[in-house]
């Protein structure tokens, strides 16, 4: 399978707004911290203490199965590291900013309504942290969005985080299912609201966000179908979106049909000839860091003699989404609207 430009080698240049950071603390420290909370109070204190660790909280406890790992919670996760950003804002969607200790490799500007939340938790690295970083910041729980969260050949296995007694969670899209849908999003919130015992603020999140897609689908509906390419990058050969991304769907719900939906992949690289072929009518440019900025990318399609006579370059049509708003997350339903409006701006009006 091919994979994509942000999930292979993200540009070293790449600078994002520097954040507040959590500075380790050395064992020596920790060990120190330690002795002196158990000094503090008599053997009755801690035997209680221990008693209320170990019992199961209320509504617990909780069995996940996440890609075939199957994680028995006793209690909601309380240190929690996400790895890639729309994890992270999954994680505050759910009003969970309390329990995260650390975020890292963020692809985009936080949501507006969730950036001040955002922007106060440590962020750990640009990029995926390592194995040692992410224990630094002394997590129960790590939750990664990409595969690559969990690489294996970087030292950061899930079975190397369960050594170390850290229970972890992969975003669903990377469990290997064969076509994501707006479905799994809604599933994604659930499962999380459920680790968390939150699973009430999880179905109030998936009723606003089916609420959102609804109400942009149903006044895009009645419309003919325009078609759409998905570019995310390329020069040689283009990068796009296949029949089994959530893109296809979230096209579809927006009033549009994917001109590569046929690509039996995620993810794959069609060569411009095949672009010009299906004639789309409109471009979504993938807008994340490390791939070059969307005016580069418009710039670069705009130039290209080859597709001088595609409808969508010679009517300079695009639609310009985040990364993250194409993955199973909170975005995926602001996306449909966004696209909605961009394929039927008539409708909008």
């Amino acid at each position: 399978m091919s994979t994509p430009a942000h999930t292979r080698f993200p540009s070293p240049e790449r600078r994002l707004p520097a954040r507040r950071r959590r500075v380790p603390r050395t064992a020596a420290a920790a060990l120190s911290a330690v002795l002196l909370a158990a000094g503090c109070g008599s053997s009755g204190d801690a035997s209680r203490g221990r008693e209320a660790a170990s019992a199961p909280a209320e509504g617990f406890p909780v069995t996940v199965d996440n890609c075939g790992a199957e994680t028995t919670y006793d209690r909601p996760p309380s240190r929690v590291v996400t790895i890639h950003q729309h994890p992270a804002e999954l994680m505050l969607a759910l009003g969970l900013k309390d329990r995260m200790v650390g975020t890292a490799f963020p692809d985009s500007a936080p949501l507006p309504e969730l950036r001040e939340d955002y922007e106060s938790i440590p962020e750990l690295a640009e990029r995926e942290p390592s194995f040692e970083m992410v224990l630094d910041a002394e997590p129960d729980f790590v939750y990664g969005g990409y595969g690559s969260a969990f690489a294996e050949n970087e030292g950061r296995s899930r079975k190397a985080f369960a050594d170390a007694g850290i229970n972890t969670h992969l975003n669903r899209e990377y469990c290997g299912k064969k076509r994501v849908t707006m479905e799994d999003t809604y599933a994604e919130i659930r499962t999380v609201g459920e680790i968390f015992g939150v699973s009430d603020r999880a179905e109030k999140l998936v009723s606003d966000l089916r609420g959102r897609v609804d109400e942009a689908a149903a006044a895009v509906e009645e419309e003919p179908r325009v078609p759409v390419f998905v570019y995310d990058s390329g020069d040689k050969a283009a990068l796009t979106a296949g029949g089994k991304s959530l893109s296809t769907e979230l096209i579809r719900l927006a009033g549009g049909e994917n001109v590569f939906a046929d690509l039996d992949d995620v993810f794959g690289d069609v060569s411009w000839e095949q672009v010009v072929e299906r004639k789309p009518e409109v471009i979504a440019v993938y807008d994340y860091a490390g791939a070059g900025s969307v005016e580069r990318k418009k710039e670069f399609l705009l130039s290209r003699p080859s597709l001088a006579d595609v409808p969508a370059i010679r009517n300079e049509r695009f639609v310009v989404l985040p990364l993250t708003a194409t993955l199973v997350g909170i975005r995926s339903a602001y996306a449909v609207e966004d696209l909605a409006r961009g394929l039927h701006p008539e409708n909008f009006r």
